[in-house]
């Protein structure tokens, strides 16, 4: 079995229900909560966004919001100045060119304030179905250790790696689960090798002997 299939298998049997930890009931939910996650964990961005999506529903509710009250809600998270302006901005740019409605096209999507590739990817994979393999720090570390990309890479370089080493079909589930797999088990630091099923196919420089 090639060395895509062992660790696509493996990380299914560790980790068959892992799914996306930001809270959210739509895709607009969704993307302001991937942008509001950069650089920040996924906890500190779910303790934020209830109230704020609970004044702030929609993007017409959100482009209209005074700037001072979007940053006092999510004062909490990391760059969140920047950040408040780039949700108000981007929903001023849904409500107003795109009639409310989240586009679902990666040009369109990069366009918008504060969306990079990675908040794309995320979004057109979870919201849309459409395939995509979104890289976080989680799956770039992962993705180095486990010999699928190589120090060094970019971002950019390590998702089309995975791309290439693993079908359509598996990169929704796959991206959740090397994300699961960095954030409660190959950790950045301290990585659980002594207990680690896939420890034969590590080739990190770090890597515990056992």
């Amino acid at each position: 079995m090639k060395r895509a299939e062992v660790i696509s298998k493996t990380l299914n049997d560790m980790f068959p229900h892992a799914k996306v930890e930001l809270n959210f009931a739509n895709t607009f939910e969704l993307l302001v909560a991937v942008v509001l996650s950069a650089q920040t964990t996924d906890i500190s961005v779910n303790k934020v966004t209830p109230s704020l999506f609970f004044q702030y529903p929609t993007p017409k509710d959100l482009k209209d919001a005074p700037l001072e009250k979007i940053e006092q809600l999510i004062r909490s998270i990391g760059l969140y100045r920047n950040k408040a302006k780039n949700i108000k901005e981007l929903a001023r740019i849904i409500d107003e060119v795109y009639e409310g409605t989240v586009p679902s096209d990666r040009e369109r999507l990069e366009s918008l304030p504060g969306v990079g590739r990675k908040t794309t990817n995320v979004v057109l994979s979870n919201a849309f179905n459409i395939p995509a393999f979104a890289v976080d720090t989680h799956v770039a570390r992962v993705s180095v250790r486990l010999g699928l990309a190589k120090k060094g890479d970019s971002v950019l370089e390590i998702e089309k790696k995975l791309m290439k080493a693993f079908p359509k079909t598996e990169w929704l589930r796959l991206h959740h689960q090397m994300i699961f797999f960095g954030r409660y088990h190959c950790l950045a630091k301290n990585p659980k090798c002594y207990e680690c099923p896939l420890y034969d196919l590590c080739v990190s420089e770090d890597k515990m002997i056992l």
